[in-house]
Protein backbone atom coordinates (compact mmCIF):
# COMPACT_ATOMS: atom_id res chain seq x y z
CA UNK A 1 0.00 0.00 0.00
CA UNK A 2 1.06 3.35 -1.02
CA UNK A 3 2.38 5.88 2.37
CA UNK A 4 1.86 9.42 0.71
CA UNK A 5 -2.20 9.07 0.76
CA UNK A 6 -3.76 9.23 3.74
CA UNK A 7 -6.50 6.31 3.10
CA UNK A 8 -9.90 6.29 4.47
CA UNK A 9 -11.27 2.58 4.25
CA UNK A 10 -14.98 2.46 3.49
CA UNK A 11 -17.00 -0.83 4.11
CA UNK A 12 -18.46 -2.28 0.91
CA UNK A 13 -21.84 -2.46 1.58
CA UNK A 14 -24.85 -2.58 -1.22
CA UNK A 15 -25.27 0.76 -1.76
CA UNK A 16 -21.93 1.28 -3.43
CA UNK A 17 -22.76 -1.44 -6.07
CA UNK A 18 -24.41 -1.93 -9.03
CA UNK A 19 -25.62 -4.89 -11.63
CA UNK A 20 -25.35 -7.52 -8.51
CA UNK A 21 -29.05 -9.12 -7.49
CA UNK A 22 -27.42 -10.96 -4.58
CA UNK A 23 -24.07 -9.78 -1.98
CA UNK A 24 -22.49 -13.04 -0.20
CA UNK A 25 -20.64 -12.76 2.79
CA UNK A 26 -17.49 -14.89 2.63
CA UNK A 27 -14.43 -15.31 5.18
CA UNK A 28 -12.57 -12.59 3.05
CA UNK A 29 -15.51 -10.19 2.28
CA UNK A 30 -18.31 -9.57 -0.43
CA UNK A 31 -18.90 -11.97 -3.12
CA UNK A 32 -21.37 -10.48 -5.86
CA UNK A 33 -24.13 -12.70 -7.29
CA UNK A 34 -26.07 -12.19 -10.38
CA UNK A 35 -28.46 -14.93 -9.10
CA UNK A 36 -30.49 -14.24 -5.50
CA UNK A 37 -30.08 -17.24 -3.47
CA UNK A 38 -33.46 -18.86 -4.07
CA UNK A 39 -32.08 -19.44 -7.38
CA UNK A 40 -28.96 -20.35 -6.76
CA UNK A 41 -30.14 -23.41 -4.57
CA UNK A 42 -32.17 -24.63 -7.63
CA UNK A 43 -29.39 -24.93 -9.96
CA UNK A 44 -26.80 -27.98 -9.51
CA UNK A 45 -25.24 -27.32 -12.61
CA UNK A 46 -21.45 -25.83 -12.12
CA UNK A 47 -21.19 -24.02 -15.63
CA UNK A 48 -24.12 -21.45 -14.57
CA UNK A 49 -22.61 -21.88 -10.64
CA UNK A 50 -19.90 -20.47 -12.08
CA UNK A 51 -20.95 -17.83 -14.70
CA UNK A 52 -23.43 -16.45 -12.49
CA UNK A 53 -20.77 -16.15 -9.73
CA UNK A 54 -18.34 -13.64 -12.40
CA UNK A 55 -19.67 -10.02 -12.15
CA UNK A 56 -20.34 -9.07 -16.12
CA UNK A 57 -22.03 -5.58 -15.23
CA UNK A 58 -21.33 -5.35 -11.83
CA UNK A 59 -19.31 -2.11 -10.83
CA UNK A 60 -18.67 -0.21 -7.93
CA UNK A 61 -20.31 3.38 -8.03
CA UNK A 62 -19.57 6.52 -5.74
CA UNK A 63 -19.28 9.89 -5.41
CA UNK A 64 -16.00 11.18 -4.41
CA UNK A 65 -13.26 13.62 -4.72
CA UNK A 66 -10.44 10.88 -4.22
CA UNK A 67 -7.53 11.55 -6.64
CA UNK A 68 -6.04 7.75 -5.97
CA UNK A 69 -8.71 4.49 -4.92
CA UNK A 70 -6.98 1.22 -4.16
CA UNK A 71 -9.45 -1.97 -4.37
CA UNK A 72 -8.53 -5.18 -2.50
CA UNK A 73 -10.13 -8.06 -3.83
CA UNK A 74 -9.70 -12.37 -4.43
CA UNK A 75 -9.79 -13.35 -7.82
CA UNK A 76 -10.65 -16.38 -8.81
CA UNK A 77 -9.12 -17.15 -12.26
CA UNK A 78 -10.30 -19.92 -14.37
CA UNK A 79 -8.20 -22.32 -16.55
CA UNK A 80 -8.75 -25.45 -18.85
CA UNK A 81 -6.88 -28.51 -19.40
CA UNK A 82 -4.38 -28.46 -21.73
CA UNK A 83 -5.20 -25.27 -22.95
CA UNK A 84 -3.02 -21.74 -22.48
CA UNK A 85 -3.48 -19.63 -19.33
CA UNK A 86 -5.97 -17.13 -19.68
CA UNK A 87 -5.02 -13.63 -19.54
CA UNK A 88 -5.75 -11.37 -16.11
CA UNK A 89 -9.09 -10.33 -16.00
CA UNK A 90 -9.06 -6.13 -16.23
CA UNK A 91 -10.92 -3.97 -14.28
CA UNK A 92 -12.42 -0.62 -16.21
CA UNK A 93 -12.18 2.62 -14.28
CA UNK A 94 -15.37 4.87 -15.50
CA UNK A 95 -15.28 8.42 -14.69
CA UNK A 96 -17.94 10.58 -15.56
CA UNK A 97 -19.38 8.16 -17.97
CA UNK A 98 -15.89 8.35 -19.66
CA UNK A 99 -13.36 5.76 -19.66
CA UNK A 100 -10.38 6.99 -17.18
CA UNK A 101 -7.93 3.53 -16.99
CA UNK A 102 -7.91 -0.15 -16.40
CA UNK A 103 -5.63 -2.40 -14.29
CA UNK A 104 -5.73 -6.17 -13.35
CA UNK A 105 -5.86 -7.40 -9.69
CA UNK A 106 -2.94 -9.30 -8.73
CA UNK A 107 -2.18 -12.75 -6.43
CA UNK A 108 -5.74 -14.74 -6.20
CA UNK A 109 -6.90 -18.56 -6.64
CA UNK A 110 -6.61 -20.33 -9.83
CA UNK A 111 -9.59 -22.61 -10.93
CA UNK A 112 -8.28 -24.90 -13.46
CA UNK A 113 -11.74 -26.53 -15.50
CA UNK A 114 -11.68 -30.26 -16.89
CA UNK A 115 -13.86 -29.04 -19.77
CA UNK A 116 -15.17 -32.76 -20.19
CA UNK A 117 -16.40 -32.95 -17.02
CA UNK A 118 -16.80 -28.91 -15.81
CA UNK A 119 -14.59 -30.53 -12.67
CA UNK A 120 -12.18 -27.93 -11.14
CA UNK A 121 -9.66 -27.91 -9.01
CA UNK A 122 -8.89 -24.68 -6.99
CA UNK A 123 -5.00 -23.65 -6.38
CA UNK A 124 -5.09 -20.68 -3.58
CA UNK A 125 -3.48 -17.63 -3.45
CA UNK A 126 -3.37 -14.07 -1.76
CA UNK A 127 -5.83 -11.52 -1.58
CA UNK A 128 -4.55 -8.50 -4.62
CA UNK A 129 -4.59 -5.02 -5.11
CA UNK A 130 -6.00 -3.14 -7.76
CA UNK A 131 -5.02 0.74 -7.96
CA UNK A 132 -5.81 3.79 -9.98
CA UNK A 133 -4.22 6.83 -9.25
CA UNK A 134 -3.62 10.64 -10.69
CA UNK A 135 -7.65 10.81 -10.86
CA UNK A 136 -8.52 14.27 -11.38
CA UNK A 137 -9.54 16.39 -8.16
CA UNK A 138 -13.05 17.48 -7.52
CA UNK A 139 -15.87 15.79 -6.86
CA UNK A 140 -17.11 13.15 -9.06
CA UNK A 141 -19.07 9.95 -9.81
CA UNK A 142 -16.91 6.92 -10.12
CA UNK A 143 -17.07 3.39 -11.50
CA UNK A 144 -15.38 0.29 -10.79
CA UNK A 145 -16.20 -2.36 -13.70
CA UNK A 146 -15.54 -5.87 -12.37
CA UNK A 147 -13.56 -8.67 -14.68
CA UNK A 148 -16.26 -10.21 -15.95
CA UNK A 149 -14.73 -13.50 -16.74
CA UNK A 150 -13.69 -13.81 -12.69
CA UNK A 151 -15.00 -14.47 -9.66
CA UNK A 152 -14.37 -11.56 -7.34
CA UNK A 153 -14.47 -11.11 -3.79
CA UNK A 154 -14.59 -7.74 -2.93
CA UNK A 155 -12.20 -7.03 0.71
CA UNK A 156 -11.48 -3.17 1.00
CA UNK A 157 -12.11 0.05 -0.75
CA UNK A 158 -9.76 2.85 0.27
CA UNK A 159 -9.84 6.09 -1.25
CA UNK A 160 -7.76 9.60 -0.34
CA UNK A 161 -10.73 11.06 -0.01
CA UNK A 162 -14.33 10.30 1.50
CA UNK A 163 -16.65 8.19 -0.60
CA UNK A 164 -21.00 8.32 -1.08
CA UNK A 165 -22.90 6.29 -2.76
CA UNK A 166 -23.81 7.30 -6.16
CA UNK A 167 -26.42 9.43 -6.36
CA UNK A 168 -29.80 8.32 -8.56
CA UNK A 169 -29.06 9.66 -11.80
CA UNK A 170 -32.55 8.96 -12.78
CA UNK A 171 -31.40 7.06 -15.62
CA UNK A 172 -33.65 3.84 -16.67
CA UNK A 173 -32.44 0.11 -15.56
CA UNK A 174 -32.28 -2.38 -18.19
CA UNK A 175 -32.32 -5.66 -16.99
CA UNK A 176 -30.72 -7.93 -19.69
CA UNK A 177 -30.33 -12.01 -20.20
CA UNK A 178 -28.33 -13.88 -22.59
CA UNK A 179 -25.72 -16.57 -23.12
CA UNK A 180 -21.85 -16.62 -23.05
CA UNK A 181 -22.03 -13.78 -25.75
CA UNK A 182 -23.88 -11.55 -23.51
CA UNK A 183 -21.98 -12.67 -20.22
CA UNK A 184 -18.48 -11.07 -22.40
CA UNK A 185 -17.12 -14.09 -23.77
CA UNK A 186 -14.00 -12.57 -25.63
CA UNK A 187 -14.88 -9.20 -24.96
CA UNK A 188 -11.44 -6.43 -24.26
CA UNK A 189 -12.96 -5.81 -20.74
CA UNK A 190 -15.77 -5.75 -19.33
CA UNK A 191 -17.16 -1.95 -19.83
CA UNK A 192 -16.26 -3.44 -23.62
CA UNK A 193 -18.37 -6.64 -23.68
CA UNK A 194 -21.83 -5.73 -25.81
CA UNK A 195 -24.05 -5.17 -23.60
CA UNK A 196 -22.32 -2.16 -21.47
CA UNK A 197 -21.42 -0.54 -24.83
CA UNK A 198 -25.13 -0.57 -25.77
CA UNK A 199 -25.93 0.52 -22.20
CA UNK A 200 -23.92 3.07 -22.78
CA UNK A 201 -25.09 4.51 -26.19
CA UNK A 202 -28.72 4.26 -24.32
CA UNK A 203 -28.02 6.10 -21.32
CA UNK A 204 -28.95 3.73 -19.30
CA UNK A 205 -27.76 2.00 -15.81
CA UNK A 206 -27.34 -2.31 -16.87
CA UNK A 207 -27.74 -5.30 -15.12
CA UNK A 208 -26.75 -7.94 -16.66
CA UNK A 209 -27.79 -11.60 -16.59
CA UNK A 210 -25.53 -12.91 -19.41
CA UNK A 211 -24.49 -16.35 -17.98
CA UNK A 212 -22.18 -18.23 -20.11
CA UNK A 213 -23.65 -21.14 -21.71
CA UNK A 214 -26.72 -21.02 -19.70
CA UNK A 215 -29.37 -18.85 -21.01
CA UNK A 216 -31.26 -22.66 -20.77
CA UNK A 217 -35.27 -20.87 -20.31
CA UNK A 218 -34.15 -21.85 -16.58
CA UNK A 219 -37.30 -21.07 -14.47
CA UNK A 220 -35.66 -19.75 -11.62
CA UNK A 221 -33.81 -16.82 -14.07
CA UNK A 222 -37.53 -15.75 -15.09
CA UNK A 223 -38.45 -15.54 -11.35
CA UNK A 224 -35.11 -13.88 -10.13
CA UNK A 225 -36.06 -11.28 -13.54
CA UNK A 226 -39.76 -11.07 -12.59
CA UNK A 227 -38.16 -9.87 -8.82
CA UNK A 228 -35.92 -7.69 -9.91
CA UNK A 229 -36.94 -3.49 -10.44
CA UNK A 230 -36.53 -2.88 -14.27
CA UNK A 231 -37.35 -0.25 -16.99
CA UNK A 232 -36.94 -2.53 -19.72
CA UNK A 233 -36.07 -5.76 -20.47
CA UNK A 234 -34.44 -8.09 -22.98
CA UNK A 235 -34.23 -11.39 -23.70
CA UNK A 236 -31.50 -12.87 -25.88
CA UNK A 237 -31.95 -16.99 -26.33
CA UNK A 238 -30.96 -19.70 -28.50
CA UNK A 239 -27.81 -20.93 -29.40
CA UNK A 240 -27.22 -21.88 -25.60
CA UNK A 241 -30.38 -24.42 -26.08
CA UNK A 242 -28.83 -25.67 -29.09
CA UNK A 243 -25.32 -26.03 -27.74
CA UNK A 244 -26.07 -28.08 -24.84
CA UNK A 245 -28.75 -30.04 -27.24
CA UNK A 246 -31.46 -29.41 -24.10
CA UNK A 247 -35.08 -29.30 -25.83
CA UNK A 248 -36.93 -30.54 -29.18
CA UNK A 249 -38.92 -27.94 -30.72
CA UNK A 250 -41.80 -29.42 -29.15
CA UNK A 251 -40.75 -28.14 -25.76
CA UNK A 252 -38.89 -24.90 -27.05
CA UNK A 253 -42.43 -22.65 -27.95
CA UNK A 254 -43.63 -23.65 -24.54
CA UNK A 255 -40.84 -22.99 -22.61
CA UNK A 256 -40.08 -19.81 -23.95
CA UNK A 257 -44.02 -19.18 -23.46
CA UNK A 258 -43.53 -19.66 -19.57
CA UNK A 259 -40.47 -17.46 -19.13
CA UNK A 260 -41.93 -14.43 -20.84
CA UNK A 261 -45.69 -15.46 -18.65
CA UNK A 262 -43.23 -15.69 -15.85
CA UNK A 263 -41.63 -11.86 -16.31
CA UNK A 264 -44.64 -10.43 -17.13
CA UNK A 265 -45.84 -11.41 -13.73
CA UNK A 266 -43.51 -8.83 -12.07
CA UNK A 267 -43.11 -6.57 -14.74
CA UNK A 268 -47.11 -6.38 -17.20
CA UNK A 269 -45.83 -3.24 -19.10
CA UNK A 270 -42.48 -2.92 -19.54
CA UNK A 271 -40.52 -2.86 -22.43
CA UNK A 272 -39.44 -6.23 -23.10
CA UNK A 273 -37.42 -6.89 -26.10
CA UNK A 274 -36.90 -10.98 -27.27
CA UNK A 275 -33.81 -11.13 -29.64
CA UNK A 276 -32.98 -14.23 -31.65
CA UNK A 277 -29.31 -15.84 -32.16
CA UNK A 278 -26.84 -13.86 -34.04
CA UNK A 279 -25.07 -15.90 -37.25
CA UNK A 280 -23.33 -18.75 -35.95
CA UNK A 281 -22.48 -20.55 -39.25
CA UNK A 282 -21.72 -24.14 -37.76
CA UNK A 283 -25.26 -24.19 -36.22
CA UNK A 284 -27.35 -22.07 -38.60
CA UNK A 285 -28.93 -25.07 -40.03
CA UNK A 286 -26.97 -28.03 -38.52
CA UNK A 287 -28.37 -28.93 -34.84
CA UNK A 288 -26.51 -29.30 -31.63
CA UNK A 289 -24.45 -30.49 -29.35
CA UNK A 290 -21.60 -28.22 -29.26
CA UNK A 291 -17.87 -29.70 -28.58
CA UNK A 292 -14.88 -28.68 -27.92
CA UNK A 293 -13.31 -29.70 -31.43
CA UNK A 294 -9.85 -31.31 -29.78
CA UNK A 295 -8.19 -32.06 -32.97
CA UNK A 296 -7.95 -28.17 -33.66
CA UNK A 297 -6.75 -25.99 -31.37
CA UNK A 298 -6.48 -22.44 -33.29
CA UNK A 299 -3.54 -20.15 -32.23
CA UNK A 300 -3.66 -21.26 -28.61
CA UNK A 301 -7.76 -21.10 -28.69
CA UNK A 302 -10.31 -24.06 -28.61
CA UNK A 303 -12.67 -24.31 -31.80
CA UNK A 304 -15.49 -25.47 -31.51
CA UNK A 305 -17.87 -28.18 -33.75
CA UNK A 306 -21.23 -28.75 -34.27
CA UNK A 307 -22.35 -32.77 -33.54
CA UNK A 308 -25.49 -32.94 -34.80
CA UNK A 309 -27.04 -33.98 -38.44
CA UNK A 310 -29.06 -31.25 -40.32
CA UNK A 311 -31.24 -34.42 -41.32
CA UNK A 312 -32.70 -34.55 -37.43
CA UNK A 313 -34.54 -30.89 -37.62
CA UNK A 314 -37.24 -33.46 -39.35
CA UNK A 315 -37.46 -34.96 -35.75
CA UNK A 316 -37.68 -31.73 -33.67
CA UNK A 317 -34.00 -31.29 -33.60
CA UNK A 318 -32.97 -27.14 -33.05
CA UNK A 319 -30.83 -25.07 -35.42
CA UNK A 320 -30.48 -21.15 -34.97
CA UNK A 321 -32.54 -21.04 -38.34
CA UNK A 322 -35.46 -22.81 -36.54
CA UNK A 323 -35.04 -21.01 -33.25
CA UNK A 324 -35.58 -17.87 -35.36
CA UNK A 325 -38.58 -18.42 -36.82
CA UNK A 326 -40.26 -19.84 -33.27
CA UNK A 327 -39.21 -17.05 -31.66
CA UNK A 328 -40.58 -14.55 -34.39
CA UNK A 329 -43.85 -16.63 -34.12
CA UNK A 330 -44.26 -16.06 -30.62
CA UNK A 331 -43.36 -12.87 -30.27
CA UNK A 332 -46.11 -12.27 -33.26
CA UNK A 333 -48.74 -13.85 -31.76
CA UNK A 334 -47.95 -12.64 -27.99
CA UNK A 335 -47.61 -8.87 -29.25
CA UNK A 336 -51.31 -9.17 -30.30
CA UNK A 337 -52.50 -8.93 -27.03
CA UNK A 338 -49.22 -7.45 -25.29
CA UNK A 339 -48.34 -4.09 -27.35
CA UNK A 340 -44.94 -3.87 -25.03
CA UNK A 341 -43.20 -7.12 -26.36
CA UNK A 342 -40.87 -6.82 -29.27
CA UNK A 343 -38.54 -9.07 -31.42
CA UNK A 344 -34.94 -8.31 -32.76
CA UNK A 345 -33.59 -10.69 -35.01
CA UNK A 346 -30.29 -11.41 -33.98
CA UNK A 347 -29.31 -11.38 -37.53
CA UNK A 348 -29.53 -7.79 -37.82
CA UNK A 349 -26.74 -7.70 -34.87
CA UNK A 350 -24.34 -9.97 -36.68
CA UNK A 351 -25.30 -11.57 -39.64
CA UNK A 352 -23.85 -13.24 -42.49
CA UNK A 353 -21.64 -10.33 -44.52
CA UNK A 354 -20.47 -9.96 -40.67
CA UNK A 355 -19.31 -13.11 -40.29
CA UNK A 356 -17.31 -13.26 -43.18
CA UNK A 357 -16.02 -9.68 -42.19
CA UNK A 358 -15.35 -10.67 -38.62
CA UNK A 359 -15.33 -14.06 -38.47
CA UNK A 360 -16.19 -16.19 -34.44
CA UNK A 361 -12.51 -16.95 -34.10
CA UNK A 362 -13.69 -20.29 -32.43
CA UNK A 363 -16.79 -20.89 -34.25
CA UNK A 364 -19.01 -19.63 -31.38
CA UNK A 365 -17.79 -16.50 -29.79
CA UNK A 366 -17.03 -12.84 -31.02
CA UNK A 367 -14.31 -11.07 -30.50
CA UNK A 368 -13.51 -7.69 -28.96
CA UNK A 369 -14.32 -5.68 -32.16
CA UNK A 370 -17.32 -7.79 -32.83
CA UNK A 371 -18.88 -6.96 -29.31
CA UNK A 372 -18.30 -3.56 -30.32
CA UNK A 373 -20.45 -3.77 -33.44
CA UNK A 374 -23.36 -5.91 -31.38
CA UNK A 375 -23.42 -3.20 -29.04
CA UNK A 376 -23.18 -0.40 -31.13
CA UNK A 377 -26.37 -1.92 -33.56
CA UNK A 378 -28.12 -2.64 -30.73
CA UNK A 379 -27.98 0.81 -29.08
CA UNK A 380 -28.76 2.19 -32.82
CA UNK A 381 -32.01 -0.34 -32.86
CA UNK A 382 -33.23 -0.43 -29.63
CA UNK A 383 -32.39 2.97 -27.84
CA UNK A 384 -32.74 5.26 -30.41
CA UNK A 385 -36.30 7.18 -31.95
CA UNK A 386 -38.18 4.32 -33.24
CA UNK A 387 -36.63 1.44 -31.19
CA UNK A 388 -38.54 -0.55 -28.81
CA UNK A 389 -36.60 1.08 -25.77
CA UNK A 390 -36.78 4.71 -26.77
CA UNK A 391 -37.53 7.01 -24.28
CA UNK A 392 -41.38 7.78 -23.88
Amino acid sequence: MHSEHDWITTPLTADLLRGALDLERTEHGLLPHRLPARARAQNDNAQLAMAEAQPSGVRLAFRTAATAVELDTLRTKRDYVGLPSRPDGLYDLVVDGRPAGQASGTGGNVLTVDMATWDGEVAPGPVGTVRFTGLAAGEKDVEIWLPHNETTELVALRTDAPVAPLPDRGRRVWLHHGSSISHGSDAASPAAIWPAIAASLGGVDLVNLGFGGSAMLDPFTARAMRDTPADLISVKVGINIVNGDVMRLRAFGPAVHGFLDTIRDGHPDTPLLVVSPIHCPIHEDTPGPTAPDLGEIGEGRLLFAAMGDPAEKATGKLTLGVIREELARIVRQRAAEDPNLHYLDGLALYGESDAAELPLPDHVHPDAATHRRIGERFGALAFTEKGPFAER
